[in-house]
């Protein structure tokens, strides 16, 4: 299994102060920073877009996980390659064409992931779990931050878990994406999980560089 990855994601940060907030993530242990975009069509919200990945991107050299909650990412691929993405993460259920996605991020020098929402069966990744880097699992319906977790996100995490295996894909990232902490965390670990994202429970804690310290050492 791959070590453990923490994922703050900065859609719960103070927009506000968000380079102060960005320098707080530099500065701690986490390993990636996860960027959604919402465009208010895939998902009932709008987040932000290129000009503030651009500005992330001038304030850390942390591996920036970047999340398309969009309709039509296919478009706009080329554009946050551009802007600093390491990893783009596209939804299942917004590509029609998901393998020509996959290959299009891919040549853009991107690592690809694929997203499935919570009513989204896990199988529905089988004929392409070969040839992404990260399979991420919604834990909660996107569009907002702060909701609950849904439990069954670790029986799915199980099953990708399982499916990756028999793939032959034993390098892939298994994220899991909505109401994370420390009290659901070691079952998704346990079931397979080695990447969380983590918004809300690490940005309204009294020290998020301690509770961003506590989530990466769940895995010595």
């Amino acid at each position: 299994m791959k070590n453990l990855i923490i994922a703050p994601s900065v859609l719960a940060a103070d927009f506000a102060q968000l380079g102060s907030e960005v320098q707080m993530l530099q500065e701690s242990k986490a390993q990636w920073i996860h960027i959604d975009v919402m465009d208010g069509v895939f998902v009932p919200n709008i987040s932000f877009g290129f000009p503030v990945i651009e500005a992330i991107k001038k304030h850390t050299d942390k591996f920036l996980d970047v999340h398309l909650m969009i309709v039509q990412p296919e478009k706009y691929l080329e554009q946050f390659a551009k802007a600093g993405a390491h990893m783009i993460t596209v939804h299942f259920e917004a590509c029609p064409h998901i393998h020509r996605t996959i290959q299009q991020i891919k040549s853009l020098g991107c690592q690809a992931g694929v997203a499935i929402n919570p009513g989204t069966p896990v199988h529905s990744l089988r004929d392409i779990i070969a040839d992404i880097d990260l399979a991420l699992i919604m834990s909660v319906n996107p569009g907002f931050g702060g909701q609950q977790f849904i439990p069954n996100a670790i029986n799915k995490t199980k099953e990708l878990a399982r499916m990756a295996s028999e793939a032959g894909n034993n390098k892939i990232y298994i994220e899991i994406d909505g109401g994370v902490s420390l009290a659901n965390a070691p079952a998704l670990i346990e079931a397979g999980a080695n990447a969380l994202v983590a918004g809300s429970f690490v940005f309204n804690s009294k020290d998020p560089k301690e509770t961003i310290s506590q989530l990466v050492g769940l895995v010595k």
